[in-house]
């Protein structure tokens, strides 16, 4: 356990995306930070050779890392960038922090696991990941905990927000254009509202103790894609007839877990985090669609 000392400067990686955009809205809260948002743009994680020269020129005390190579089927043929993304620039992240007394928060996937479970998944249950971006974002976090072992690593799943294109778009959009829609309801988990996971990470480095390893965050509840597409269409009112279909009659290039429910407990207990409820959080994001359109 090690007492939190001054924070300043924070680095976020992958500024653009879902969840670095969510961590700019916050910033505008804690202002007792100095933000930088990098997207490959400023801060290209690709380019390794490189990589320790620009984080000494920025210098951060806390590494936020969002970046990844999230697009799950691209990644059973583009297996190198997955790789550097997911894995190989951990390293050097992690290694860097190390170093230097700079905190870190890793963010990964709950495609770590292979989906046979059928309770709720714990942060020591074994991973054993089925597709290419399971296995190079459990190798992200296996070498940031080799290299920082006072880094913090957060598994999420099914990441949707304001920003960006997730699921609750595509469905809303796909909803107002179709009479009809078939959505998989044999993949059971629960989706996580990147805003909330924003303010999660924001309460754990407030939080007046700093505590290593790994915890999950999702929000809470336990359902199919076809039971998150259902409440996608209660809360926005859409006439559209939603079929539920087995994984097999919609095959993708990479194989998805049929189980991945993660449990929370760790992580409330541990730093007070709230956990809100899907639907609470879905009926915020897609308020807050509805004011940007």
């Amino acid at each position: 356990m090690v007492k939190i000392t001054k924070m300043k400067k924070i680095l976020i990686t992958g500024g653009n995306g879902q969840l670095g955009s969510e961590l700019r809205v916050l910033s505008k809260v804690y202002t007792q930070f100095e933000w930088v948002f990098t997207d490959y743009q400023e801060l290209d994680l690709c380019d390794l050779e490189n990589l320790e020269i620009a984080l000494n020129t920025i210098n951060p005390k806390i590494i936020i890392n969002c970046a990844a190579h999230t697009a799950v089927d691209k990644a059973e043929t583009e297996t190198e960038l997955s790789d550097v993304l997911n894995h190989r620039s951990v390293a050097v992240l992690a290694k860097w922090s190390h170093a230097n007394n700079c905190r870190m928060i890793h963010v990964s996937t709950d495609y770590v696991f292979d989906g046979t479970a059928s309770t709720a998944l714990t942060e020591t249950a074994l991973p054993n990941p089925i597709n290419v971006y399971g296995v190079t974002k459990l190798a992200g976090e296996q070498i940031c905990l080799q290299n920082n072992p006072n880094a913090i690593i957060i598994r999420t799943s099914w990441v949707y927000s304001s920003f960006g294109n997730n699921f609750v778009k595509t469905m809303s959009r796909l909803m107002q254009e179709r009479d009809t829609l078939n959505v998989v309801d044999d993949q059971i988990g629960s989706p996580t509202y990147a805003a909330d996971l924003a303010r999660a990470i924001m309460t754990i480095l407030i939080h007046k103790n700093w505590e290593a390893g790994i915890y999950n965050f999702s929000n809470e509840g336990e359902i199919s894609w076809y039971e998150f597409a259902l409440a996608i269409q209660e809360i926005g009112g859409f006439d559209c007839a939603i079929s539920g279909i087995p994984s097999s009659a919609y095959p993708t290039p990479a194989k998805r877990p049929q189980y991945s429910l993660l449990d929370k407990t760790k992580i409330k207990t541990t730093f007070g985090v709230e956990v809100p409820d899907y639907k609470e959080s879905l009926k915020t994001c897609m308020d807050l669609l509805e004011v940007r359109s």
